[in-house]
């Protein structure tokens, strides 16, 4: 086995049959068994072997969350690999939407530890898997080979910008967003830069990028549609996609649901009006918002803003729709802690779930001023009202959202 420093000869030391007996024996090793398994494991094994093994599975257990159990526990990572690989359930989607539009080859351009390439391939599509690390591009291959997809997964060790993507139906970029100090805002300083990945999707059939779910709205190519996608009600990125036949365009997809909302940029509604609190309050999905499609929802609700910067709506009516959680809201105070506190404990209110919009107290930190006590449960908006910082009591509409 190589020395310390040397991450392909250690990966290479995993697969092993030495090496996989190891990562088995290490499975279900928790943090706090580590270092007498450590120690058991290094009389009969090298240390550095024992060390890599240990390492792998605390990757695989924190894998888990984006992979599920069954394929983290037959893959291989990086510490990098699994902070920035796209969670499955997003890849899963964005796949199926590249066979939808006609797709069988694509050529992904920064593949990372073959994320994205394992659900295209699941789909049925052939991939060429780029990336520049050497070790990355290993950890590529054996993950195609651990999960039995390697005859559609071909792993290429480049720089992206020197690959011919012409012989592939589409492009998918996923430049690094995160450097040496950390993540990375401006477009232009991700890996490749955004315009480079602008004028690569543009010479494909069809392409998609992965974007940071932050990125300003001027930012996005007047020919690009952008899909924000949230899972979970979590937003986890953004898309930008070429030749999808619904160029310029904003789009807010939930997952798992798979409810889209879209609109095209020449038709987006206006900002809604701001209007008095009225009986319900709804709660726009984050990719909703990101997607500057708040008015849609408020259009089909039939409400309004509670405030012209925050993005609440308000109705008179509870409306099914999967793209905002519905509350009834059942009092309306100034900010003000004491009464709050006195409100919650005349309501017998021990379980409080408190939501913030525009409001800079932390809900910790009211959960400890108001100590709530009893059987009772609710819900509390911190937030703005016509620009006064207002305090909102409801509760969550049985049925009223997805």
């Amino acid at each position: 086995m190589g020395g310390v420093n040397d991450p392909l000869a250690s990966f290479a030391a995993l697969r092993t049959d030495e090496g996989r007996s190891l990562l088995e024996a290490v499975r279900d090793v928790e943090p706090s068994q580590e270092l007498a398994a450590a120690t058991r494991l290094r009389r009969a094994h090298p240390a550095e072997l024992v060390s890599a093994a240990l390492a792998q599975a605390r990757l695989r257990q924190r894998a888990v969350a984006k992979f599920g159990a069954a394929d983290a526990a037959r893959m291989f990572f990086t510490p990098n690999g699994v902070e920035q690989s796209t969670r499955t359930s997003v890849a899963t989607y964005r796949a199926r939407r590249f066979r939808e539009l006609g797709v069988r080859s694509v050529a992904d351009l920064c593949c990372g530890i073959g994320g994205d390439a394992i659900a295209l391939a699941r789909a049925g599509v052939a991939v060429l898997a780029v990336d520049r690390d050497p070790l990355t591009c290993a950890v590529a291959r054996a993950n195609a080979e651990a999960l039995g997809l390697a005859d559609l997964i071909e792993v290429r060790e480049a720089d992206v910008t020197d690959v011919d993507t012409s012989p592939y139906d589409a492009v998918f970029v996923d430049p690094a967003r995160r450097g040496g100090r950390g993540r990375i805002f401006d477009p232009e300083s991700y890996s490749p830069p955004l315009s480079w990945a602008v004028e690569a999707a543009r010479k494909a059939p069809r392409a998609a990028l992965k974007i940071a779910p932050g990125i300003p709205h001027e930012a996005v190519p007047g020919d690009a549609e952008a899909e924000w996608i949230s899972d979970g009600g979590d937003v986890k990125e953004a898309v930008l996609w070429f030749g999808s036949d619904a160029s310029a365009s904003h789009r807010a997809t939930l997952l798992p649901s798979g409810d889209t909302l879209a609109s095209p940029l020449a038709t987006m509604l206006p900002d809604p009006d701001v209007r008095p609190v009225g009986r319900f309050l709804y709660e726009p999905d984050g990719a909703v918002i990101r997607a500057h499609l708040v008015a849609e929802v408020a259009a089909r609700v039939g409400g309004g803003l509670i405030d012209e910067t925050i993005a609440y709506v308000t109705s008179d009516a509870a409306v099914a729709t999967p793209y905002a959680t519905a509350y009834e809201i059942t009092d309306q105070l100034p900010f003000n802690v004491k009464k709050l506190k006195a409100l919650l404990r005349e309501r017998g209110v021990g379980i409080l779930t408190v939501k913030k919009r525009g409001s800079a107290v932390e809900p910790e930190e009211l959960r400890r001023k108001v100590k709530p006590q009893g059987a009772g449960a609710a819900t509390v908006f911190l937030t703005r009202v016509g620009g006064a910082p207002t305090m909102l009591v409801g509760r969550p509409v049985g049925g009223a959202a997805a």
